[in-house]
């Protein structure tokens, strides 16, 4: 039964997915149409557009099944952190002045965007490599938490099916429809993502098992007083580094940024700050809230870890199915979670693969071969959409070891290269172009830097663990390099 209501409804979001992706064609027939909706988004798409790409299926069974089980109640503030910091004070300081003056310099992309302000084509190609090279591992990366759901619901099917799914319908409505599409869709995924966690919270919470909202503290407690704690407690360093992170780092991130290259106007700015902030405030603590409340019905080991099928990636899943699959409306509830998964992964891969393929059609082609007409521009767009998606998912599937250790450190490096002479660029006159320059070769130094440093003492297996901590001081270094060099340079 629960097969079948979820098949269902997967044929139904299928074919929404796709009939905006044939409406919206007409709108993405030339490069700016396909990169940005001819700079015309209206407040709600932006916004939900904004907050859909900052999710993808990692938080909810990735990061709220391992830091919520770990840390309990208090995982929540990094949900809380990304709605303040990655969502409401970026559209604050970033938005308004990222739209007057990409149009201003008429950029469509990040790199664009370094090459017309500080008139360096060297930039250009260097930020273009920068998110060729990391931004397709980390789209690989969207997948995780998909198969081992899809693999719960069609008990012995093979995951690499539903990554399939997604790369194959995200490719289609990309290709069509280029970011109106990406962003209609995002919207319904919005609400798809919405609806599913309302529901599966409220499902949770009035269970035998965890006995209503007053019942969630004193029986969390019984278990370990560490997951009522609200500051942290042991792992409060942890979640102030995944916190800033995870915020801070999306100020760098090209597939973000573009949310601000295309909205219309500055009254609507104002509309999507409060409408993503909230809907990142919901979507973030109320994944990270689900996974703390898995304590309460899976069983643990001798040593604390989740007693399941796939450690921690197995924690949500697990918790899912026996607490959704008692009725009726329950499997209804279950086959909209796993809408929700797949709405979150495909905002963040198309989000993601849009930047990737303009990354190599608008600013390496495009340098090398400035005389390429528009027609064969989009063209060779659409032909690297797909290139791109599908490589993420033989990435994803193949598990190559390379690609993996990519990954890792994918955000740091991206972040740490571009948030510095971004932030300085939209703010600052005063900014030289070594100045730019030493913050844009930040990501790459630093996370590079510390990698081979604690590989030679603790091995990279360790040293993988660390990746957070050196995003973290790429985008310090990034930030305080370009204005110091700046001061001393021409």
């Amino acid at each position: 039964m629960t097969q079948f209501i979820t098949t269902i409804s997967l044929v139904v979001f299928i074919f929404i997915m796709l009939g905006i992706g044939i409406i919206s064609t007409k709108k993405a027939s030339s490069v700016e149409g396909f990169l940005l909706g001819g700079r015309s988004m209206g407040p709600w798409l932006s916004a939900f557009s904004y907050g859909t790409s900052y999710f993808s299926a990692v938080i909810f069974i990735g990061y709220a099944g391992m830091h919520g089980w770990n840390i309990g109640l208090g995982s929540m503030w990094i949900g809380i952190g990304n709605s303040v910091l990655g969502c409401w004070l970026a559209w604050k300081v970033l938005a308004k002045r990222t739209r007057n003056m990409t149009r201003k310099l008429k950029a469509r992309t990040m790199p664009e965007f370094f090459a017309a302000r500080y008139d360096s084509k060297g930039m250009k190609l260097f930020s273009a490599v920068i998110i060729f090279i990391f931004l397709i591992p980390y789209s690989a990366s969207v997948y995780k938490g998909l198969g081992t759901m899809f693999s719960a619901i069609y008990v012995g099917a093979d995951p690499a099916i539903c990554m399939l799914l997604v790369a194959v319908l995200t490719g289609i409505y990309l290709v069509l429809g280029g970011y109106v599409a990406t962003a209609l869709n995002d919207l319904v995924q919005g609400i798809i993502m919405i609806v599913g966690l309302v529901a599966m919270i409220a499902i949770l919470v009035n269970r035998p098992e965890v006995g209503g909202i007053a019942q969630i503290v004193p029986r969390l407690s019984a278990i370990d007083l560490q997951l009522t704690d609200i500051t942290g407690g042991d792992s409060a360093s942890f979640l102030i580094t995944n916190i800033m992170l995870t915020s801070f780092g999306v100020w760098g991130l090209p597939q973000m940024i573009n949310k601000y290259y295309a909205i219309k106007d500055d009254k609507s700015i104002k509309i999507a700050t409060v409408v993503s902030t909230l809907f990142a405030l919901f979507i973030g603590a109320g994944a990270y809230f689900t996974g703390s409340l898995s304590r309460l019905f899976l069983p643990a080991t001798e040593g604390g870890m989740p007693d399941v099928a796939g450690g921690f990636d197995g924690v949500m899943p697990t918790l899912l199915m026996e607490a959704l699959t008692s009725n009726v409306f329950s499997m209804v509830v279950l086959s909209i979670i796993m809408l929700l998964l797949l709405s979150a992964s495909m905002s963040t891969l198309s989000a993601v693969v849009l930047s990737s393929s303009s990354a190599v059609s608008v600013d390496l082609i495009g340098e090398i071969k400035p005389e390429i007409k528009d027609k064969h521009q989009m063209i060779v767009m659409r032909l690297l959409c797909v290139l791109f998606i599908g490589l993420s998912f033989i990435f994803a599937t193949m598990n190559i070891s390379f690609i993996v250790n990519l990954m890792s450190f994918s955000w740091g490096v991206v972040a740490g290269s571009f948030i510095g002479p971004f932030i300085w660029g939209i703010y600052s006159t005063k900014v030289t172009k070594a100045g730019a320059w030493a913050g844009l070769l930040s990501g790459l130094i630093v996370v590079g830097g510390a990698m081979m440093y604690y590989c030679s003492i603790i091995g990279f297996a360790d040293a993988k663990t660390l990746a957070p901590q050196m995003g973290v001081v790429a985008m310090i270094v990034s930030v305080i390099s370009v204005p110091v060099v700046s001061k001393f340079t021409k």
